[in-house]
């Protein structure tokens, strides 16, 4: 394991700045954790640099500094731009092709069978944060074939709900759907707002729902950095009387960890060796579908 430097600790003398030589070991470490983990955004890399005790865990002498820092080395190169991503900011517009064969090699590079179409249940993964996307998109959906269902501004909408209940109605299968949310207040109320709304929607199917984390050992475990629960939540008392007073973001769980916790969980349900046939198979009609129509090889 890396031993990281101490650059910014919890000592009672204040300073007014860092030195040089404390920059560049701050610089160095964020320039490592974004490399590990890309692509990644601000906050995530911040909750990994508290994690290593590289900068306190607030957000005018932490995050904001963190925040600084990776504007200075996506300046100076030293951080690719493309390594940070902010899923808050979007450009709408067509996807533009240079001829056909680059539109059909494209075309056939979305083809994808159905992985779990002989598996004996249905899985699915739900996730809170729209950041953590680009995280669980490569194990989710590219790995597994899975749809990966992002639940974002808290709740799952009434018309979300209705709607992913119909399709687990359409599929017969048991289902089994993993939720990935941050370990507070309204964290724990939409996992169990999603099993108590999904099971009376899809009456007629068997609804297996589980909150997979942010929980109680994760946070023991890695260490994540908390913060204080916020009281104006109105489910605050109740999850304050059952779980303490501290919370904890999603986005501070390593993604490694993260990707390995929801593979674990799919792996529970999936035939490895079958699922490496589908896999072998697709990549066959893929280069099928590119000659069919002139595509590039």
């Amino acid at each position: 394991m890396t031993v990281y430097p101490k650059v910014n600790g919890t000592s009672p003398i204040k300073r007014a700045r860092r030195t040089k030589a404390e920059i560049a070991a701050l610089d160095e470490a964020l320039v490592e954790i974004v490399a590990d983990f890309r692509p990644a955004t601000v906050r995530q890399v911040f909750y990994q640099a508290v994690n290593r005790a590289l900068v306190p865990k607030s957000e005018t002498t932490g995050y904001r500094v963190v925040q600084r820092r990776l504007v200075a080395l996506r300046e100076t190169g030293e951080i690719p731009y493309g390594w940070i991503v902010d899923g808050t900011r979007y450009v709408t517009g067509h996807t533009r092709y240079r001829n056909l064969a680059e539109f059909t090699d494209y075309a056939a590079g979305l083809y994808r069978k159905d992985y779990c179409d002989r598996a004996d249940v249905n899985v699915e993964v739900w996730l809170e944060k729209e950041a953590l996307k680009g995280v669980l998109i490569p194990t989710v959906v590219s790995e597994c074939g899975l749809g990966l269902h992002v639940v974002t501004r808290g709740f799952a909408s009434i018309t979300y709900l209705q709607e992913a209940a119909e399709e687990i109605e359409r599929d017969g299968r048991p289902t089994h759907v993993y939720v990935l949310t941050d370990f507070d207040p309204s964290g724990v109320s939409i996992s169990e707002k999603v099993e108590s709304e999904l099971q009376a929607r899809a009456p007629d199917s068997e609804v297996h729902v589980r909150r997979l984390a942010v929980n109680r050992d994760q946070i023991d475990a890695w260490n994540l950095p908390t913060r204080p629960t916020k009281t104006s939540d109105t489910r605050a008392k109740k999850f304050r009387r059952v779980h303490g007073t501290e919370s904890v973001e999603l986005d501070a769980i390593p993604p490694d960890e993260l990707r390995n916790l929801v593979r674990a969980a799919i792996d529970r349900h999936m035939d490895s060796w079958q699922l490496e046939q589908f896999r072998m198979v697709e990549c066959e009609e893929r280069q099928t579908l590119r000659e069919m129509f002139g595509g590039a090889a």
